[in-house]
């Protein structure tokens, strides 16, 4: 099939696009536009070059234009930027940035691959010098010079979301003192609160300064400072600072193109990733695309998704009838030593969508105890209170993190349930899991609860108990309780002695049973249920309630 294919941008999205075309059709004539020099950087390593944790600039590469050219065949053309497409001659304008000169190329069809930009919003002092945002490769040759020249002592991230964290581990690395500036009362937004107050803890202990709950509504520059005020009335004074609040879609060139955006600027597509324009398709940061649990429209800024939105549009443009069946929001983050991960829904945004939802605690080992270096994780799934299908889950912790994500990332994908959960057969040997991986230990809780043989209780529903006729029992041994912090109002009754201790307590009262983590909670809820007393499991145990009162909650 003889076929003219612009693609317009590359990176994730539109070099996977372009690739993708050309093992489909040897003989389509292919131009790849890219308005900078590089077509195919890791965008996700650029923090870590700044970091030094990546010693050599040109690991950030994924491919040159040399090397893509002479494989694929495919006239790219860098330093290149289309600002026009006239669609009902299907052509486009060219604009060469080197040169300064504009010229005219026609189509058949188009891949449009522009991306997203940092939002810089209009704030006082926002384009002093030595404020930075971080989107390609010029911008980390900019901090990276001015780190390692100007050796910083002290620096601002505006922003709590991936970039930010990063930048500031990173910078943290480089021995720069960080400060984040988050407006939210919590870091990572797709992590609940609690969840993300475990990350918050762990980089305070890491020397990251932390500002929940607060805004900048200036800069202005002392002497070599940079002076940040905030919305709270303070002032910090730094070295630098990197902007991080978030990016918004490079979509002007579909809008004067007329092609149907959101309300956001993100460009509408179809499943196959068609604009209404037939012969225009979009892929990355800057379309819309449908979230797989809620079946709504969201956007998702992730090379992941760009990468296969890449391919089916180069499906669909060749005349292969391909679907892409939206997103999960599936995410990871490496912070010092810890990872965080989550994906499909947390508690928020079930809450606005009004989707049923019952949740889930557990606290499970990375792999057997017994063998060196196992590593507590905490995890917590969302599932339907109807037929216990998954709906989402967050995992924090230091190791093993990663599969366990895509343990249960897979299993949203393919609707499974909290019971299916408990089931699977994954891989076992010491120095990598246990017998009771924690994705079954996961789907052991919640299909306990669905069943009725486990009533929870969680640490934000505390409030509304009656304490006039609620015992806390804590199950935890006297020097856990004395190494590791109590609930105060908290009868201690170790869990061995329990069924001793039975006699003496009042049938009148609600029991709330609570250990380290969960495990002796459930096995005490069972002896209190079966001699007839009231009780409740308080899921997570001392741990999730620590982090929910926290510091860094």
């Amino acid at each position: 099939m003889s076929i003219k294919l612009i693609i317009i941008g590359g990176v994730a999205g539109g070099a996977t696009a372009a690739a993708r075309a050309r093992r489909l059709n040897e003989h389509a004539e292919i131009i790849l536009f890219e308005r900078d020099e590089h077509i195919s950087f890791a965008n996700c390593g650029l923090p870590y070059y700044i970091g030094e944790v990546i010693q050599q600039r040109d690991n950030l590469l994924v491919t040159t234009r040399e090397a893509f050219q002479k494989r694929y065949r495919i006239d790219i053309r860098n330093f290149s930027e289309v600002v026009s497409i006239d669609r009902t001659n299907k052509r486009v304008e060219v604009r060469d940035s080197q040169s300064g000169k504009s010229y005219w190329e026609s189509y058949d069809k188009i891949i449009m691959s522009p991306g997203a930009e940092p939002f810089k919003p209009p704030l006082e002092g926002i384009d002093l010098p030595n404020i930075f945002t971080l989107r390609n490769i010029p911008d980390t040759d900019q901090i990276k010079s001015f780190v390692d020249l100007n050796k910083p002592k002290s620096a601002v991230v505006v922003g709590g979301g991936f970039i930010g964290l990063e930048m500031a581990e990173n910078l943290t690395h480089r021995g720069v003192k960080t400060t984040v500036i988050e407006m939210l009362d919590q870091v990572i937004v797709p992590l609940d609160k609690e969840m993300a107050s475990i990350v918050q803890t762990h980089l305070m202990e890491n020397g990251v300064d932390l500002e929940l709950s607060n805004s900048v509504t200036s800069f202005s520059q002392s002497g070599n400072h940079i002076l940040v005020s905030t919305s709270q009335n303070k002032t910090i004074e730094c070295d630098l600072v990197i902007l991080s609040i978030g990016v918004k879609p490079e979509s002007a060139l579909a809008q004067n193109a007329d092609l149907a955006l959101n309300d956001r600027g993100g460009i509408k597509v179809s499943d196959n990733l068609e604009t209404n324009d037939t012969d225009i398709y979009a892929v990355g940061d800057a379309i819309e695309t449908t979230n797989m649990v809620t079946k709504q429209p969201m956007m998702l800024p992730l090379a992941g998704p760009a990468n296969k939105q890449g391919r089916v549009a180069a499906d669909n443009a060749m005349g292969r009838q391909t679907r892409f069946n939206g997103v999960l929001g599936t995410s990871i983050l490496k912070l010092f030593q810890f990872t965080a991960a989550s994906t499909g829904l947390n508690e928020k945004t079930a809450r606005q969508q009004g989707i049923s939802y019952l949740k889930s605690y557990t606290h499970s080992f990375s792999h057997a105890t017994y063998y060196p270096n196992a590593e507590r994780m905490s995890i917590k799934i969302l599932f339907s209170p109807d037929n216990g299908k998954l709906l989402g889950a967050q995992v924090i912790g230091k190791g093993g993190v990663d599969k366990r994500i895509d343990v249960f990332a897979t299993a949203i994908y393919g609707k499974m349930s909290v019971y299916d959960l408990e089931a699977l057969e994954l891989a076992y040997a010491p120095p990598f899991s246990s017998a009771k991986d924690p994705v079954n230990v996961a789907g052991f809780v919640a299909a306990n609860t669905l069943r009725g043989d486990l009533e929870n209780i969680h640490w934000d529903e505390m409030a509304d108990l009656n304490a006039d006729n609620t015992v806390f029992v804590d199950l935890r041994t006297p020097l856990e309780i004395r190494t590791c912090g109590v609930i105060k109002e908290a009868v201690n009754i170790p869990v061995d002695d329990v069924r001793e201790k039975l006699p003496t307590l009042d049938k009148s009262k609600i029991y709330i049973l609570f250990c380290a983590v969960g495990l002796r909670g459930y096995i005490a809820y069972r002896i209190f249920k079966q001699h007839g007393f009231e009780a409740r499991c308080f899921n997570g145990g001392y741990d999730i309630y620590k982090h929910s009162v926290s510091p860094g909650a």
